[in-house]
């Protein structure tokens, strides 16, 4: 029987979502925590891919990780990537500074006194009602161990528009807008189990040291939200002047949008490009007097994917992938 289509992508007979566009992600696959939503996100996105006449392959590595692998690792020479698992569920945001070294730090202590504090305090009082301090200390390391576990493995966020849809977005977005011509010179990955700690990229690196170690890591990660979209390169990226000069003709002011490269002074952005000599964090922030900073993400206000931001990213790495920055 033939497919009918709602306005949501939906099929009546079936009841698939259908991915005709790189956006349809956020509606298809809204969630990509299970081994089954993983599955079947990577299906319908290796068939939308195929379609436009793409190599892709799933290439299996460490805990169970399943890298989505596009184009030839081999010989390119740009690596974009992005991250598709889908973080846990938090109480509270996950407040990234990346170039605000004491707030940065400061948010580190308040997470782990949220972790520590409550779990002592449970043990400590079941260790003086059973008149058994052991016993606490036990109950202490149980909770503390579970509280890790949630933030790693919990329940899912069912809003991740930013972390990391927009991300997954973007990459799709830009493979299927870049010239035939020039997609020898890219290989697009999208990374599992980022959320758990960066465990597919570092499988990834590990089964590829050769290429990666002279390749450009593009890594997009939480580039839905924010004016001000920023490239954070490595410290080893940052002595290379060369590959430095071609990332500094990318800045600029795209209407309401600005693209920076933070190649001098602190700057930490913890995602996957860190497992990459040549790795470079890309991803969009906003501004208060404190500096910049991102927000919402692993809560339940996790909701905004601004297009505008998708495609400002996809013309300036176009720009960089096809050679058309100044040497």
């Amino acid at each position: 029987a033939p497919s009918v289509r709602t306005d949501r992508g939906r099929c009546f007979f079936t009841g698939r979502c259908s991915m005709t566009t790189p956006m349809d992600v956020a509606k298809c696959h809204p969630v990509r925590k299970s081994r089954q939503q993983k599955e079947a996100f990577r299906r319908d996105v290796t068939s939308w891919l195929e379609h436009l006449g793409y190599e892709v392959h799933t290439e299996k590595g460490s805990f169970g990780s399943r890298n989505l692998v596009i184009g030839n690792p081999q010989s390119s020479k740009f690596l974009v990537t992005a991250h598709y698992d889908t973080c846990a569920r938090l109480p509270f945001p996950n407040l990234i500074t990346p170039c605000n070294f004491w707030l940065f730090l400061l948010y580190q202590i308040f997470v782990c006194a949220v972790l520590l504090l409550p779990a002592a305090a449970i043990g400590a009082v079941a260790g003086w009602l059973l008149h058994f301090p052991r016993m606490g200390y036990y109950l202490f390391s149980i909770l503390l161990w579970a509280e890790l576990l949630l933030m790693l493995i919990g329940p899912a966020n069912p809003s991740n528009a930013n972390d990391n849809t927009s991300g997954v977005v973007t990459l799709l977005t830009l493979a299927g807008s870049l010239p035939p011509e020039n997609r020898k010179d890219v290989c697009f990955v999208l990374f599992d189990l980022e959320e758990a700690g960066l465990i597919g990229s570092s499988s990834y690196q590990s089964k590829h040291k050769k290429e990666t170690a002279h390749q450009l890591v593009l890594n997009l990660d939480c580039v839905g939200e924010g004016d001000e979209i920023y490239l954070f390169p490595t410290g080893k990226l940052k002595k290379n002047p060369k590959i430095l000069l071609s990332l500094e003709h990318l800045q600029g002011n795209f209407g309401q949008k600005s693209v920076t490269l933070r190649s001098k002074g602190f700057s930490i952005y913890p995602s996957d490009q860190m497992n990459f000599p040549y790795g470079v964090g890309i991803c969009a922030l906003n501004r208060c007097k404190a500096g910049l900073y991102l927000s919402r993400i692993h809560t339940p206000r996790d909701t905004l994917l601004d297009e505008t931001n998708v495609n400002t990213l996809c013309a300036v790495l176009r720009k960089l992938i096809c050679g058309c920055t100044a040497q």
